[in-house]
């Protein structure tokens, strides 16, 4: 009987075993890349702010987790001067480029798909590839499709005049709110996941750390 339950034990544990940060992205442990260049984003939206938003919001959390970020304003001026400012033309080219320009050891391309009021939130989809200037192959690779909830409910108020207040509340908040909070909080969930860079204290140390799904779908408020 023991012998059976300490099978099923075992089997339990092979069925909901955890991935970890160096299982889901070997490749940035083997390679180690220092510094990071952040591509402008590919806008697949109708909003045409999202790009700009979205791009002033992506290198904090790379600086936090450990990475050298080449300067955004500067990359950008070479960018708008060397008429390199539509990522899509470099997506699927050599990015050995961007090492002999800008010195990076990767760089990372964002997608919008979604970016857009969706009742009283904003809705945004992104997907983000980071490639290596060594080698071009793709080292860490996310999509995040969030919701970021706007509805007040401020729970003072009650009855059918409380609840027009908090629905007037939400409303004000949608149109007001700056649409790069839904992007830096899109930023956060994928890059928590990535392998801490040479200048954090986690470096080398954070492989078994349990890594989220490739593909993460998330509302907050």
């Amino acid at each position: 009987m023991l012998v059976v339950i300490a099978a099923m034990s075992m089997l339990f544990a092979s069925c909901v075993a955890v991935n970890t940060r160096e299982s889901m992205y070997p490749k940035m442990y083997s390679e180690h890349p220092a510094t990071i260049l952040v591509m402008p984003p590919i806008n697949n939206t109708t909003n045409v702010e999202a790009k700009d938003l979205l791009y002033t919001s992506i290198s904090y959390p790379l600086i936090e987790a450990g990475y050298y970020v080449v300067s955004p304003h500067l990359a950008m001026e070479m960018f708008k001067a060397e008429s390199a400012y539509d990522a899509e033309l470099f997506l699927d080219q050599d990015a050995g480029v961007f090492a002999r320009i800008f010195g990076a050891d990767a760089v990372i391309f964002s997608v919008i798909d979604t970016w857009q009021k969706e009742g009283f939130g904003i809705r945004t989809d992104i997907h983000y590839i980071v490639k290596s200037t060594q080698t071009n192959e793709v080292l860490f690779e996310r999509q995040c499709n969030l919701y970021l909830d706007l509805e007040q409910n401020n729970g003072k108020n009650n009855g059918l005049l409380g609840s027009l207040v908090d629905l007037a509340v939400s409303a004000i908040a949608t149109a007001t709110t700056d649409h790069i909070e839904a992007a830096r909080k899109a930023n956060y969930y994928i890059f928590k996941d990535i392998p801490r860079g040479k200048y954090s204290p986690d470096f080398g140390n954070d492989k078994e750390k349990a890594a989220d799904a490739r593909n993460t779908r998330v509302t907050v408020k």
